[in-house]
């Protein structure tokens, strides 16, 4: 396969977490110019890997904030060529438990996300004729899953988002897919762990409700996302690659 992403520009949002560190640090391996934002200031660390990384520490929930994104990206390296959708969260209820504000909380951070930043990097990808973007998604994008009332509904969303953008956008040769994760061993899934009444059964069920019997680790989601957004994937737009660990196929 050709991953080669030599001087594409890409935005990875959620970049600080263990997912996101990866996709950043596979992309520089692949020769892209990377500018890694996410609401924690420990994104600036990732600037420490490469003089191809800027850091911006930044909330995609909010307009003005990707507009500052995209432009600190553009002023460093020229125009958005990938854009990595990766900024996420959870809340672990059911949705009589879930609040109004829980409820945009979720959707906001993992689909309204994906729609302003789309919004910002889609008419510049137009006018240059091609490009590509690519959302994490999650099992919960197209199985139900006890108290995720709101996680669930978002990713979903995420995903149903990312097939109506492949469809409109595919003449302007900009594809657009998702990365189906499983469980995966970062900071985010110990915080969901913890949230539950038993924290070790909760891991062994996790692990068990994979047919591999493990979770993932986060280079495996990440070399994914790589896939997607280079030329290998040249034909491959309005897909979600399930990289689950075989969760989806029961």
């Amino acid at each position: 396969m050709n991953t080669n992403l030599a001087d594409k520009t890409v935005v990875v949002s959620g970049a600080a977490g263990g997912v996101g560190r990866s996709i950043v640090t596979k992309m520089l391996a692949e020769g892209a110019k990377v500018c890694a934002t996410d609401i924690s200031d420990n994104v600036a660390e990732l600037e420490k890997q490469s003089g191809a990384v800027v850091a911006i520490v930044g909330d995609v929930t909010k307009s003005t904030d990707v507009e500052a994104i995209f432009a600190k990206a553009e002023n460093a390296f020229g125009p958005v060529d990938v854009l990595v959708s990766n900024a996420g969260f959870i809340i672990s209820k059911p949705a009589h438990e879930t609040s109004e504000d829980e409820w945009d909380q979720v959707m906001n951070a993992n689909a309204k996300s994906l729609f302003l930043m789309a919004k910002r990097a889609l008419p510049a990808m137009m006018k240059r004729g091609g490009g590509a973007i690519v959302a994490t998604g999650s099992i919960s994008s197209v199985v139900g899953l006890p108290d995720q009332a709101a996680y669930c509904a978002a990713k979903g969303a995420l995903l149903q988002l990312v097939r109506q953008m492949a469809v409109d956008y595919a003449a302007y040769n900009i594809r657009v897919n998702a990365v189906g994760a499983g469980s995966i061993d970062t900071p985010f899934l110990r915080r969901y762990l913890d949230a539950l009444a038993d924290p070790v059964a909760g891991e062994a069920a996790v692990k068990a409700a994979h047919p591999l019997g493990r979770w993932a680790q986060p280079d495996e989601i990440a070399d994914a996302i790589v896939y997607l957004a280079s030329s290998s994937a040249s034909f491959v737009t309005g897909h979600i690659l399930m990289a689950d660990g075989g969760y989806s196929a029961r």
